[in-house]
C-alpha cells in the first residue's frame, strides 16, 4: 500500500528510489557507534545496513490531493543533473515520472509544489532537459520556496555552495522556475488551504519547513529534513552532517517532535525507508516509535 487518507487529505508516497547512502558515523558523527548498536532491531535493515553501518534512506515525494488541489511536497534528486559532489546522483536515469503517472499524476495535473528546503535532494524534479534547457517540470503549478533557503543558496549570495553538495542546483533546478514566473516565495507561515499549512522550521538550513496537516480528527507532519533517521527519534539533540545551525535544529526537531507526540500526529520525514513515516510518543529525554504507518516497506 502506497496511499493513506488522513481526514479530507489523500497521501500518497511516490518513490524517486532507496538504499544505503553514507556511512553512520560521517551522515551523524556525533551520534555514538553504541546507539546504532543499542537499536539495531528497529535500525536494520530499513535504515541501517546489517554488515557495512551503511545508513539507508529513501528519496521520496508526498503526493496530497487536499481541497481539489495536486500537491507535491520535495522532488528528490531529479535526472540529467550535473552532480560533481554526490556521484550516485550525477546525471541519474530515473522512472520517477513513471512513478508519479502509476499515481494518476501528470506534470501538467500539479497544481502546487512545496520545497521544503532546498538541498539538492529535494528539487531535482522541479525542472526537466528540454532541448538543452531546463524548463519547470510541472508547467501549471506553483513553487512555494521558502524565502530564506531562496536567498541562501544562491550563489551569487553564498560563494561557499561551489564544491559543495549544492552546487549547480539553483541554476539548474531553482532559477529557471523562478524565471519562468511560477515561484512563490514565503516567509514565517502559510495556509495552503482549510488543511494544509507550511510553517519555518530551521537549522538544517535557513528556511527548512514542514506541512502541519489538520483535517477531522487527523493530524500529520510532513517534516521534510527534521530527522533523517528513527535514531533522531530516540536521540532527538543528534544533528546531520548536513544541519547548518546544528544548535538550531536540535530545538527545531525537539519542538516538532513534542507537537507530534501531544497531537498523535503522524510524523511523514523526506527520506524514510521502509514503511516511511510513523507515530512518536515521549518518552524519558527524548522519544520513541509508537507505531509505523501502513504503507507497505520498500
Amino acid at each position: 500500500m502506497h496511499e493513506i487518507t488522513l481526514g479530507d487529505v489523500t497521501v500518497t508516497r511516490i518513490e524517486e528510489m532507496h538504499g544505503p547512502i553514507m556511512p553512520a558515523d560521517q551522515f551523524f558523527p556525533d551520534l555514538p557507534e553504541q546507539a546504532w548498536q543499542d537499536h539495531r532491531e528497529t535500525l536494520v535493515p530499513d535504515h541501517l545496513g546489517a554488515d557495512d553501518a551503511m545508513v539507508h534512506v529513501a528519496m521520496q515525494t508526498w503526493l496530497l490531493r487536499s481541497g481539489g488541489q495536486t500537491i507535491l511536497v520535495d522532488t528528490g534528486v531529479g535526472n540529467d543533473k550535473t552532480r560533481p559532489a554526490v556521484a550516485a546522483w550525477d546525471h541519474l536515469r530515473l522512472d520517477y515520472l513513471g512513478n508519479l503517472a502509476r499515481a494518476g499524476v501528470r506534470p501538467e495535473d500539479v497544481d502546487l509544489v512545496v520545497n521544503t528546503h532546498l538541498h539538492v535532494d529535494h528539487v531535482g524534479w522541479n525542472t526537466r532537459l528540454v532541448d538543452g534547457a531546463w524548463v519547470p517540470t510541472f508547467p501549471n503549478a506553483t513553487y512555494m520556496m521558502p524565502k530564506a533557503d531562496f536567498e541562501f543558496w544562491n550563489p551569487a549570495n553564498n560563494p561557499d555552495i561551489a564544491g559543495g553538495v549544492n552546487e549547480n542546483v539553483f541554476e539548474d533546478s531553482v532559477a529557471p522556475v523562478y524565471a519562468a514566473g511560477q515561484v512563490q516565495l514565503w516567509e514565517g507561515s502559510h495556509a495552503i488551504d482549510a488543511h494544509l499549512r507550511l510553517e519555518t522550521a530551521p537549522g538544517h538550513t535557513p528556511g527548512s519547513s514542514v506541512v502541519k496537516l489538520k483535517s477531522g480528527s487527523d493530524r500529520a507532519l510532513l517534516a521534510g529534513d527534521l530527522i533523517h533517521t528513527p535514531l533522531q527519534v530516540t536521540h532527538p539533540d543528534h544533528n546531520s552532517c548536513f544541519c547548518q545551525d546544528p544548535a538550531q535544529a536540535r530545538t527545531t526537531r525537539r519542538r516538532l517532535l513534542g507537537w507530534a507526540a501531544d497531537v498523535n500526529a503522524l510524523v511523514l520525514p523526506a527520506h524514510f525507508s521502509g514503511h516511511s513515516a510513523l507515530e512518536v510518543e515521549d518518552k524519558g529525554s527524548g522519544f520513541a516509535i509508537k507505531k509505523w504507518a501502513p504503507f507497505t516497506r520498500y
